[in-house]
């Protein structure tokens, strides 16, 4: 765990001491965009036209933020045009690592060490946490984004010219938008970054404060997911998708690791059939590796778990029946 200081590694746990022991993510340094035609989007500058094989994903499997872009890149049928190296699950003093020489976990392009090294290349003085996902560009050898959000976007419709894309998939259609935009909101705050606001907060009542905005969103979700098969309706969209990765790690991890433990998922009728039809969905299982999951976490945040002991349960059955047909 650390960051990058003017282009040099620091070994540096979160400061929570100037926030009164309450953890505040940093924002996404990178935040260019990849187009159609190369135009500018939302942000950042243009110059990034979608073509195949131009880009390159850095992820790791234990990273929720980075699953989200994986299950994109699969579903879209991107996985021809966009290629992707897996960092070890273990980020320690070093941040994210390589295993050069392993197929696994080797940086496909320069085959760097580590992850930092990916960030320097692009911006030699890059002050700042050192976080996948990453969009790199082969082309001009630089990030584009390193924003989940944005990333899973791009996707999901920037790409849809090429050969083979699943363009008939839209994650975030036009009619929704306000309804996605509405769910993310509260969802990222209270859920997505709320189990980190718990797991990684050093002051008894920014611990509970957290806690209790989770459990409420939790609640919220269960009920609204009673009536609808998805969250904005019987139809999928980004806003399950970003919330499917962290609700897959919550009973592996978050419900002890982070003490987010009034009650599990699975303890949820309607969320937990709900997690295991998002992972029935044909080519989501194999974006999920609960075995680099659980070694991210209980082995890489020595602050929370010293001993780095991984637990061993609990057993989970995402392929057991969801129960979630008879709502349309």
């Amino acid at each position: 765990m650390g960051l990058l200081v003017d282009g040099r590694w620091h070994d540096q746990w979160y400061d929570t001491d100037k926030t009164g022991g309450k953890f505040e993510r940093e924002a996404a340094r990178f935040r260019n965009w990849v187009t159609a035609d190369g135009s500018a989007g939302p942000a950042g500058e243009g110059g990034f036209p979608a073509a195949s094989g131009r880009y390159h994903l850095y992820v790791s499997m234990a990273c929720p933020w980075a699953h989200r872009t994986l299950i994109f890149r699969k579903l879209k049928g991107l996985e021809k045009h966009i290629s992707v190296s897996v960092v070890h699950p273990d980020m320690v003093e070093n941040g994210w690592e390589f295993r050069p020489g392993s197929k696994d976990h080797q940086d496909d392009l320069y085959n760097f060490d580590f992850m930092h090294q990916i960030y320097t290349r692009a911006a030699p003085h890059y002050s700042g946490r050192v976080t996948v996902p990453v969009l790199w560009d082969k082309e001009r050898e630089t990030i584009v984004s390193n924003e989940s959000a944005d990333i899973i976007r791009m996707f999901n419709s920037a790409f849809d010219g090429l050969g083979g894309v699943n363009n008939d998939r839209d994650f975030y259609p036009e009619s929704l938008r306000g309804d996605i935009e509405a769910v993310n909101e509260r969802v990222y705050h209270t859920v997505n970054n709320g189990v980190y606001k718990a797991g990684f907060a050093t002051a008894q009542d920014k611990y509970e404060e957290a806690y209790q905005a989770l459990f409420d969103s939790l609640d919220w979700l269960e009920e609204r997911l009673a009536e609808k098969r998805y969250l904005t309706g019987n139809r999928l969209t980004e806003a399950d998708w970003r919330l499917f990765t962290t609700l897959i790690r919550f009973d592996a991890v978050y419900y002890s690791h982070f003490k987010c433990n009034r009650q599990q998922v699975r303890d949820y009728p309607n969320l937990s059939g709900y997690v295991r039809e998002l992972y029935q969905v044909p080519g989501v299982a194999e974006t999920v590796d609960l075995g680099q999951i659980k070694r991210h976490y209980y082995v890489s945040q020595r602050t929370i778990n010293p001993t780095q002991i991984v637990p061993v349960g609990p057993e989970l059955e995402f392929e057991a029946p969801h129960g979630r047909e008879h709502l349309g």
